[in-house]
C-alpha cells in the first residue's frame, strides 16, 4: 500500500513538473531559464532593487549589519570593511578600466554608469541570487570607493568580499 501510494505521488509530480516545463506561448506564464526554474516553489531569488543606493555627500551607503556587505568607506568592523580601489593617473581612465573589468565578469549587469560611479548587479549562477555592487570616484581619496552587498539572506560566505578581490586583481595592472 505505502509503495502504490508513493507512486501515484511520484506520477502526479512529474506530469505537473513536465506540463509545468512544457508551458505553450499563449500561455500567460513567463518561463524562468535559469537552472532553478523548474522549481516554482522556491520563487523570486533576485529581490527587489534597493532605493537607497548611490552616493550622498560623498559617500556610499553604509553597510547594514549582516556580513553579506563589504564596503570602504567609513568607520566600519573588520567583518565589513575592505579598502578600496587603488590608481593612478587619470580619473577617467581608472573609470573605464573598471567599467570593462565589471562588464566582462560572468551575468553582470551594469545598470548605471557615469564618470565618477558604476553601479551593477551580479547574479550567482544557481539560484540566481542578485548583489548590488557599486563604485565611487572618491577625488578626496584619489581611490574608488566600492559597496558589495547581498540584497537577500544574511551570510553570503564571503561572497562579496571575493568578488570585489577579484575586480582588484584585474583592475590593478592600471
Amino acid at each position: 500500500m505505502l509503495r502504490s501510494g508513493f507512486r501515484l505521488v511520484f506520477g502526479v509530480a512529474l506530469v505537473m513538473l513536465t506540463l509545468l516545463g512544457h508551458a505553450s506561448p499563449s500561455a500567460a506564464v513567463s518561463l524562468d531559464t535559469s537552472p532553478m526554474g523548474a522549481l516554482p516553489f522556491i520563487g523570486n531569488m533576485a529581490g527587489d532593487r534597493p532605493t537607497n543606493l548611490g552616493v550622498k555627500e560623498g559617500k556610499l551607503t553604509p553597510c547594514p549589519d549582516s556580513p553579506n556587505c563589504v564596503i570602504s568607506q567609513g568607520n566600519t568592523d573588520a567583518e565589513h570593511a575592505i579598502a578600496p580601489l587603488a590608481f593612478s593617473g587619470d580619473p577617467a581612465e581608472a573609470m573605464a578600466k573598471l567599467a570593462t573589468v565589471v562588464k566582462a565578469m560572468p551575468r553582470t549587469t551594469v545598470i548605471e554608469s557615469t564618470d565618477n560611479y558604476l553601479y551593477a548587479e551580479f547574479a550567482s549562477k544557481l539560484m540566481g541570487f542578485v548583489d548590488d555592487v557599486e563604485f565611487y570616484l572618491d577625488p578626496a581619496e584619489s581611490a574608488i570607493q566600492v559597496r558589495s552587498a547581498s540584497r537577500m539572506g544574511k551570510s553570503d560566505l564571503g561572497v562579496n568580499r571575493q568578488r570585489v578581490e577579484a575586480i582588484r586583481q584585474e583592475f590593478q595592472p592600471l
